[in-house]
C-alpha cells in the first residue's frame, strides 16, 4: 500500500512555508551552481533585506565561489611571504574558514586590519564582517573577534 497516513506528510515538511526564492537558492547551492545561488539569495534580499537565512546563504555561497580553484599551499605560501598582501590574507582566511579553522581565519583578518590602512584596511574589515555572517553573530568566536577588531580599529 502506498497510502500515507494523514499528518505524516505534513510532519516531514518545514513548519513555515518555504519561500520559493529561498528554495531556488538552496537547490542551486546543492547542485553546486554557486553563481545561481548567489543571484537567487540576492533576489530574496532585494525583497526582504532583513532575511537572515538569505544573508547567511549569500555569505556562504560567495565564500565558496571565492575559494573555487584556489590552491591551498600556494595561498598559504603567498600569505606567509607578505603579511601586508591583503588579497593573499583574504584568500587564506577564506580557506581557513572553509577548512573549519574559524579562529585562524578571524585572527588573520584582525591582524591584517591592524597592519594596513586606508582602502586595504577597509577591504580586510569588510571581508571579516562577511565571514562573521557565515558563522553567525551569536557564535562566541564571532563575539571574540569583534572585540579584537574593535581594539585594532580604535
Amino acid at each position: 500500500g502506498g497510502a500515507v497516513a494523514p499528518g505524516e506528510a505534513a510532519a516531514a515538511a518545514p513548519q513555515h512555508p518555504e519561500d520559493p526564492a529561498l528554495s531556488a537558492a538552496h537547490d542551486a547551492l546543492d547542485a553546486g551552481d554557486l553563481g545561481g545561488a548567489i543571484q537567487a539569495y540576492r533576489n530574496v534580499l532585494a525583497e526582504q533585506p532583513g532575511n537572515t537565512e538569505a544573508t547567511l546563504g549569500l555569505a556562504q555561497a560567495e565564500l565558496l565561489k571565492r575559494i573555487e580553484g584556489l590552491d591551498l599551499q600556494a595561498v598559504r605560501a603567498a600569505a606567509a611571504a607578505d603579511p601586508k598582501d591583503v588579497e593573499a590574507q583574504l584568500k587564506a582566511a577564506d580557506l581557513d574558514l572553509v577548512g573549519g579553522h574559524v579562529e585562524d581565519a578571524f585572527g588573520r583578518l584582525v591582524t591584517t586590519v591592524g597592519r594596513t590602512a586606508g582602502e586595504d584596511r577597509d577591504t580586510a574589515r569588510l571581508r571579516l564582517l562577511e565571514l562573521f555572517e557565515v558563522i553567525g553573530p551569536e557564535d562566541p568566536r564571532v563575539v571574540a573577534a569583534r572585540t579584537a577588531l574593535a581594539r585594532v580599529l580604535f
